[in-house]
């Protein structure tokens, strides 16, 4: 079994549970690849010499059985521009708060492991949108888990965001910013401002509108097949775009071009786990004090 394992900080109270993973990795006789930014947090946690370091994509392949994400869900969209177009399944353990997408516990590290060991797993396969811009903003990891966001910039006027659909003029949104999110970013940024929660596996994408200056503007669900394209205009003359945790400013009138990537991200569901169970557990779906 070949793992790969990434993670930022770790704090003291989980150096156990992590401890405890790579026991189990090793009582497999797995080979641990460890991200190289990672390792000085794990030092002490196993037998060092046992570690592999990795730093890009380019030190990963299809041979891997899975990626470990060690942390929140932030971690998980951080992992996926180093997964990208591998299809390597990815497991979340939840150090974090909320833990929608990394909603594994350290309690359960044991039984994930001998889940992967066995491949008594199912795959939840997510779609990603793919942004591009003339000035190639994001270089090769122009792509999204969660949502891409256009925000003002250095002003507290609004931004003028003009919105095509297949080169169809839908609307000039007058906002504070514009939300273009993935079924998984359903759950994240657009819910908070109001957006429908969708689905993983419908085929949509969803635009929500930030503080919008208007009553009957509201988020529109539209089929992840098709090509939008936004420019922006903004008294500031520079808005900011924001994909997943990467932001980058953007000049006025540059053209935004956004689509459904090339390349699906393959997350791992144990046996008790689905998408409606975390909406359950995790936002409290459905919840009425009235059933006792």
């Amino acid at each position: 079994m070949k793992i790969a394992i990434y993670g930022r900080k770790l704090a003291d109270g989980n150096k156990e549970s992590v401890s405890m993973l790579f026991q189990c990795l090793k009582n497999k006789s797995a080979d641990i690849y460890v991200f190289s930014n990672f390792q000085n947090e794990v030092v002490g946690l196993t037998n060092d010499e046992a570690i592999i370091p990795f730093s890009s994509y380019a030190e990963l392949d299809q041979s891997f059985d899975a990626f470990i994400s060690i942390g929140g869900d932030g971690t998980i969209l951080e992992s996926v521009t180093l997964v990208r177009d591998l299809n390597i399944p990815i497991l979340g353990i939840n150090t974090g708060r909320l833990g929608f997408l990394s909603n594994t516990k350290p309690g359960e590290i044991e039984y994930a492991i001998e889940c992967i060991s066995n491949k008594d797993y199912q795959l939840d396969h997510r779609t990603l949108l793919e942004v591009n811009t003339e000035s190639n903003l994001f270089g090769d990891t122009n792509f999204a888990l969660n949502e891409l966001s256009i925000l003002k910039r250095d002003s507290s006027s609004m931004i003028t965001i003009h919105t095509y659909i297949d080169d169809c003029h839908l609307n000039s949104y007058w906002a504070d910013g514009l939300i273009i999110s993935t079924a998984t970013g359903s759950t994240a940024y657009s819910l908070s401002c109001g957006g429908p929660i969708i689905m993983p596996g419908t085929g949509n994408f969803t635009l929500t509108p930030i503080a919008p200056h208007n009553l009957n503007v509201r988020p529109i669900v539209i089929a992840d097949s098709s090509v939008l394209r936004f420019t922006v205009e903004s008294r500031a003359k520079q808005s900011l775009l924001a994909l997943d945790f990467r932001s980058k400013v953007i000049t006025a009138k540059e053209s935004i071009v956004v689509q459904k990537a090339k390349f699906t991200i393959s997350l791992i569901q144990l046996p008790n786990q689905s998408f409606i169970s975390s909406l359950r557990n995790k936002l409290n779906w459905g919840l009425d004090q009235r059933n006792k």
